[in-house]
This record gives structure tokens, sequence and C-alpha cells, in this order.
């Protein structure tokens, strides 16, 4: 497992110097700091390079690692963890990211995909009929599964432990008698927990059109048995517009 194999000189050298994925049966690896060198000093690696490679986040910048210095630095991890933290914290979640995937065993699910612009709209979602890959500890369950050479796979992470994120397609269609302005929120129940709110459209809301969101879960909901809608237009309607869910679909992306 290679945990954003780094280093200046490492990308675009020699396979007989850095990490391959002749190197082992089964090679995988998480990138966490590949943004170019110069700019902001990313040094990870952005080719594909093992039997499976993961770009949580896209693979350059992590959430949680633009807090401000003083936060990390007094971080639950104790002064010297913190500091050290700052200075390389996206290139050190890999680490954070593989050991939390031990305990979440059904965690870290990367979606094969072509670049995370196209993850982020959902063209890759759900999950391919032989299922996704989690990224970290139990990545070498998929190792007979991986069909091509390299296969990049996307995925988004929380900001602070615990890490692991569950990918849902919430499809909200709208009833009423007039548009509104406003927003509509909408959180999922299940055998597995409760998730927060998530917003899924903001604007102009139009009774009978349809409003699909990718939300990343906290939890991993399991068999959903609630959902609880909301909306809201943000200031006082003296004529007191209603505004209901005609139906909301919500497809889970590692089981389809």
């Amino acid at each position: 497992s290679g945990l954003d194999p780094a280093q200046p000189y490492f990308q675009g050298t020699p396979t007989e110097v850095r990490l391959d994925k002749s190197d082992a049966d089964f090679v995988d690896v998480i990138h966490t700091d590949s943004a170019p060198t110069i700019p902001n000093l990313g040094f990870g690696m952005s080719p594909a390079i093992g039997h499976l490679d993961f770009y949580p986040n896209g693979g350059e910048q992590m959430p949680g690692c633009g807090k401000n210095p003083l936060s990390q630095i007094v971080d639950l991890d104790g002064i010297w963890e913190g500091t050290r933290d700052f200075v390389a914290c996206n290139h050190l979640r890999s680490y954070k990211y593989y050991s939390d995937s031990i305990i979440y065993p059904d965690g870290f699910l990367g979606y094969p995909c072509a670049s995370y612009d196209l993850f982020q709209a959902g063209n890759c979602f759900p999950c391919p009929e032989e299922g996704c890959p989690n990224m970290g500890h139990y990545a070498d369950k998929f190792k007979d599964k991986a069909k091509v050479d390299f296969l990049k796979l996307y995925l988004n992470t929380g900001e602070a432990r615990d890490f692991p994120l569950w990918r849902y397609k919430v499809t909200v269609t709208l009833s009423g008698r007039s548009k509104v302005r406003g927003y509509v929120n909408v959180a999922l129940y299940g055998s597995g927990g409760n998730t927060r709110q998530y917003q899924i459209t903001k604007g102009t809301l139009k009774p009978d059109n349809t409003y699909t969101a990718y939300i990343d879960a906290e939890v991993n909901v399991g068999e959903v048995n609630k959902v609880k809608f909301l909306w809201n237009n943000n200031w006082i309607n003296p004529t007191f517009p209603k505004l209901g869910a005609a139906t909301i679909t919500v497809e889970a992306g590692q089981n389809r």
C-alpha cells in the first residue's frame, strides 16, 4: 500500500526507483498531496502507478487541511503531532485515512472515474456491478476484480476523524401550487443510523420539478426507513406558500 508515495524527483522517474505495480502482486496507492510542487508545495504524484489508485477529494487538497495553523497545532493529538500536521497536512492524511479504514470495512468506497470533476458531478455513480474497492486496509478484497491496467478511483472524506463518508443520490420531486424561492434539505434515517440535513437545492423551487443532489453522508444509513424533508424560504411571506415532496428517491452508491 503506497501512502502518498511522494518526494520530489519521484514522479516520472524509472520504475526501479519508485513504487510501481510491478513491485508486488497487488499494489494500491492513496494520493493525498499531488498538487504541483511549486505553487503550493504539493509533493505527491498524480499518475496512476498501482493496480488501484485512490484520489480522495481529488488527490490534491484535503478537507480540514485549510484550517488555521493554531487549530491544527492544538489538535487532539497534542502539540508535536499538531505542528507536524500543519506543515504536511495533505501528505499525512494518507496514513490517517488508512488507519481509519481498518475500523470501517465498509467505508472509503472508491468510485472508478476518469476525473474528480466527473465524479463530483455524479457521472460515475453508483458503483459498477462488481462493486467499488475500499480505499486503505481492505483494498485487496478487490484484487481479482480489477479488469483494467490502471484503475483511478475517486471519493470524498470528512474534515476530521472519523473520515469515511458514504455517497447517496437523492432526488426530490416537489409538489405545491406556486413557485417560491428558498432551499430544500433532506435527512436520511435508516437501520445503520441517521444523517444530518443535506441541502438538495436552493434558489427557485418549482412544483413538479425534480431536483437531484449527491451527498456524502457521515454514516452508512443501511436500510433507509425514513426521510425527513424540509424547505424554507428564509423570510416571512404573507401568502404562506406551501410546498411538499411528491416523491423522494434515495440511491445508495455501494449497492445501487
